[in-house]
């Protein structure tokens, strides 16, 4: 049976129907008993239009795609309260072995008085004995995105934490806390007392690559970072930062001078990393290398080493504002439209599933159906926006104008990639998962078929959907996802 696919761009939250390759979910279904966990980043402050019907699509959708929870993220704003209670009424509801936890975001909720720590333990409180939180080892699970400049009035950070959140939550509010502190892991035995466990945001991203670093570490000239495609030398030296471990190790290594034998650590997983705010909102515009289909490639790494590795965390379900959604487009944006209108993650989810259970389980699963991903940029990266006060992100130099495919065939077959009428590729692939990179063309788009016995089995055409545009009216420097199966 041939499916078609047609990468969809509109805003919905009852998106289940686009993505055919994802089984349905059962209600009072419980998962397998496992010691590994997938869940994604969900940022509270962007839900403000949120209903309980929104959360239970969320909710449905992220279970249906192999996940097993979500990360709340949650801040300063008061309406937030409510939203975390109907996220977790959502999940109550809909009868499924779907977790949740509260990511405290310490770079908005204060943190410098005693009083300040009350609202984090109330998030402790309110919801830990409700059927889907998270708990570990009979505690609540808590998390941070940052906080280890947060005192609570004490003298430091881990006296503050210690003193007024730590030690105040007993019994069935007692905490079992993985913070993502942004301090040197080297430093953690500071935290002794503190951490149970810590969330590595950072690894999620070569995050040390920039554009004068790749000229003078990597020594790559300029000459060659300003070409629109590079060649294999340099490709090799850029990848090479892709989907590593090399922090995850650093992490590991601080959790060791941390006493107690119940120590968590919580990677990252990332699919991309674009903001575009000028200097008089919120100045932030660079990139973080994600090419060389950096969310695969993170993925088998995180599998490979999975026995140092207890929580996989996806950054992010919703985060707009950095351009690393796998979720549907909906809710509030923070003013980051004109880079995330249109240009659909829902690929990534679907994808998710597979590498989900290969954690989980140690095994990679069967690949039971033909599938074709596809990703890109919107326009050249040396392309000039003529509407655009911004300017290029730092280290867009880094990018290359080209496909990333990643082919999941049950059985050998043949896929033509296509990215102009002259411009094609045939490829024989092998059963199993199939990287495929293709230049792409200013003014047109991309599509691919799996062939297999004569027969097209896959199409895929991002038809008007997709043009790589050569005279973009603003950057963006998002990634275009496609996903069809067949």
């Amino acid at each position: 049976m041939l499916t078609k696919g047609v990468c969809l761009t509109a805003f919905t939250s009852a998106i289940t129907p686009l993505i055919g390759a994802l089984p349905h979910g059962t209600h009072h279904l419980q998962r397998a008993a496992t010691s590994k966990l997938v869940v994604a980043h969900h940022i509270i402050g962007y839900t403000y239009p949120y209903n309980l019907s929104t959360w239970e699509s969320d909710i449905q959708l992220a279970y249906d795609s192999g996940l097993d929870g979500f990360a709340l993220n949650v801040g300063s704003d008061t309406w937030e309260i409510t939203q975390v209670a109907t996220a977790y009424q959502a999940a109550e509801d809909l009868s499924l072995d779907f977790k949740l936890f509260i990511s405290l975001d310490m770079s908005s909720l204060p943190c410098s008085s005693t009083a300040d720590a009350s609202l984090l333990r109330e998030y402790v409180t309110n919801y830990s004995t409700h059927p889907n939180q998270l708990r570990w080892n009979d505690k609540v699970f808590i998390s941070t995105f940052s906080g280890s400049d947060c005192t609570f009035g004490q003298n430091t950070s881990a006296q503050g934490w210690k003193a007024e959140f730590v030690d105040q939550l007993t019994e069935d509010d007692a905490v079992h806390f993985v913070p993502s502190f942004f301090v040197d892991p080297s430093t953690f035995s500071d935290y002794d007392g503190v951490m149970d466990g810590d969330f590595n945001w950072n690894g999620g991203w070569p995050i040390d690559l920039t554009y004068s670093s790749a000229a003078s570490d990597l020594g790559l000239g300029a000459f060659a970072l300003n070409l629109s495609t590079f060649p294999p030398s340099v490709e090799y030296a850029l990848e090479s930062n892709i989907g590593v471990f090399t922090t995850d190790e650093q992490y590991i290594a601080g959790l060791d001078t941390v006493t107690g034998s119940d120590k968590t650590y919580m990677a990252a997983v990332s699919p991309w990393f674009f903001t575009h705010y000028s200097p008089e909102t919120y100045d932030k515009n660079w990139i973080y290398l994600a090419d060389y289909w950096s969310y695969e490639q993170r993925w088998t790494t995180l599998v490979e080493n999975r026995d140092m590795v207890d929580v996989v965390e996806i950054i992010t379900w919703n985060d707009y504002s950095e351009s690393h959604y796998i979720g549907p487009i909906e809710g509030a944006q923070p003013n980051s439209q004109e880079w995330t209108n249109g240009v659909p993650h829902l690929g990534w989810l679907a994808m998710t599933n597979y590498y989900a259970t290969a954690f989980r389980t140690g095994t990679y699963p069967p690949v039971t159906q033909d599938q074709i991903y596809l990703w890109a940029r919107p326009h050249p990266k040396d392309a000039t926006a003529w509407n655009d006060t911004v300017g290029k992100p730092t280290s867009y130099e880094l990018t290359e104008d080209k496909l990333w495919a990643v082919v999941f065939a049950q059985a050998p077959a043949i896929v033509e990639l296509t990215t102009a009428p002259w411009s094609w590729q045939t490829v024989v692939v092998a059963t199993g998962v199939t990287r495929l990179p293709m230049n792409l063309v200013p003014s047109y788009g991309m599509s691919a078929v799996m062939i297999r016995d004569g027969r097209t089995i896959v199409s895929l055409d991002t038809g008007t959907d997709f043009i790589f545009e050569p005279f973009p009216e603003t950057y963006n420097y998002n990634a275009f996802v496609c996903h069809a199966s067949g």
